[in-house]
């Protein structure tokens, strides 16, 4: 009986690669045989992470159209013909059972490669509001697994499966380690802690924000757990002090979430459903500089069910510190914001995910 063989696609953010790996490691729980290989852009993230993870991983020369004039964008074409050209090789050296894409750069040639050739393929869409890439790719694709109602707005309704989006599975349990928590991080369980996350890279105007609001926080007792990203840290860490702590990456992000009170974060699909597993009181401060303002579509999606706060960059000065002094003041607040977050959390997408995909498997009788 030959093992299967999976292709996963995707990346460019951490939102578009954890899922992958957690679509991967579920599939592998099934059938502990299956050979996986994973194709990402050349030069992102993904080409450290998956290997990290324990998987292969193959590259593309390719890059999205900066919505900026760019000398870059000249190079698209050929960046299209070369991916194109290589996706082939790899399907024809391969020949993976079926194709996962999980949205980024590298998912589109690959795919659509992948569907000419008559490859089962499935994508997993992970925002409120759909890319151009999956939007094209879902007309050839078998299956759509979406993380939000009414996405037949951009996909065949037929093919749509609400799954939501993998999340990790140490944030299931983070109720049971907040002791562990505090004491891992020296906080003090008389204070409050608020968690503040811009992503894995970092959000240049969530760590400014924070820079020039840390009297706010102290004049308040509050503990801070401040993750910069890795190219702000240099910038941020003389700002440490016994109240405020500064790191470049979040190494235990259950931790994390087990010991805050109240989180900060931007709006990404990843964090979106990971917060809804947390269930703790949110503020999203969504980045405006994404793709068709995606991020403030999964805010107002959350914030539609009363579920967090939403206060857009342009706003920060004018509705911050009431918003945060609001919270911090009531418990009761937090309380039914962290409560109608939970309510709307899928713990148990990914494998919703991979249910999907044995459908489209052969049969290996």
């Amino acid at each position: 009986m030959r093992p299967y063989k999976v292709i996963l696609s995707g990346g460019g953010t951490g939102g578009h690669i954890y899922p992958a790996i957690a679509i991967a490691r579920e599939i592998q729980k099934r059938y502990p045989d299956t050979e996986f290989l994973f194709v990402g852009a050349n030069d992102r993230m993904e080409m450290e992470k998956v290997p990290q993870a324990g998987f292969k991983i193959e590259g593309l020369w390719i890059s999205g159209i900066q919505r900026s004039l760019s000398l870059e964008n000249l190079k698209f074409p050929f960046k299209l013909l070369s991916s194109l050209r290589k996706s082939n090789q790899i399907l024809k050296r391969f020949q993976p059972d079926v194709v996962i894409g999980t949205g980024g750069f590298a998912s589109g040639p690959l795919l659509k490669k992948a569907t000419s050739k008559k490859i089962p393929a499935l994508i997993q869409e992970q925002n409120s509001y759909a890319g151009i890439t999956n939007k094209l790719l879902s007309k050839s694709v078998q299956k759509i697994c979406v993380a939000y109602d009414r996405m037949d707005r951009f996909f065949p309704e037929d093919k749509i499966i609400k799954t939501g989006n993998p999340v990790r599975d140490d944030l299931l349990t983070i109720a049971s380690k907040r002791e562990e928590a505090l004491s891992k991080y020296g906080l003090s369980s008389d204070k409050k802690t608020v968690l503040v996350i811009g992503g894995s890279l970092g959000a240049r105007a969530i760590n400014e924000l924070v820079g020039k609001q840390l009297d706010f926080f102290a004049k308040h007792d509050v503990q801070l757990l401040w993750q910069t990203g890795k190219f702000y840290y240099e910038q941020y860490k003389h700002l440490a002090s016994n109240s405020v702590q500064v790191m470049a990456f979040i190494d235990q992000m259950d931790l994390a979430y087990a010991a805050a009170d109240i989180i900060i974060s931007r709006a990404g699909a990843g964090s979106v459903s990971e917060l809804c597993i947390v269930g703790k009181a949110t503020v999203f401060i969504p980045s405006p500089n994404v793709a068709e303002d995606h991020q403030t579509k999964n805010a107002l999606a959350i914030t539609a069910e009363n579920a967090a706060v939403l206060i857009r960059e342009n706003e920060l000065d004018e509705k911050f510190e009431t918003e945060l002094e609001l919270l911090l003041q009531d418990k009761e607040q937090r309380e039914a914001l962290g409560t109608a977050i939970k309510a709307l959390a899928l713990p148990d997408a990914t494998k919703h995910i991979v249910d999907e995909v044995e459908k489209l498997l052969p049969s290996r009788e």
